[in-house]
């Protein structure tokens, strides 16, 4: 599954370049980095829910799990976060910073992030 973003430029003859393909991991990191600016995120949580699947999971996208459907992008994010920082502000902070970057960056709508607060430490 690859995140596709249409190429609006155009070559010297006037015809569409292409287009530009975009691979969900790079999405991930791009969730994952802006994820881990705000305040009050400590790390990334844990998207395996058993410890097996764990040490067999070779693609371990380290608390990111990321869709896309349609051209839009489906993001569910785990994290930890201070014991002290406001964990409804922390969560609706993350998804407006992800939003944004994601809009930004990669120039696809979002459609939904879910943000799974998973402890505080």
């Amino acid at each position: 599954m690859s995140a596709n973003a249409t190429s609006n430029a155009k070559g010297q003859n006037g015809k569409k370049l292409g287009t530009v393909r975009i691979a969900p991991g790079v999405l991930a990191t791009i969730v994952q980095a802006t994820t881990l600016e705000v305040d009050g995120v400590i790390r990334m949580g844990d998207t395996s829910s058993a410890s097996l699947s764990r040490i067999f999971n070779r693609d371990n996208n380290d608390g990111v799990k990321i869709e896309v459907k349609e051209e839009k992008v489906y993001a569910d994010l785990y994290i930890i976060v201070d014991k002290n920082a406001n964990l409804a502000q922390v969560g609706k902070q993350v998804q407006g910073d992800v939003s944004t970057a994601i809009r930004h960056l990669v120039g696809m709508p979002v459609e939904q992030i879910n943000v799974y607060i998973q402890n505080v430490e």
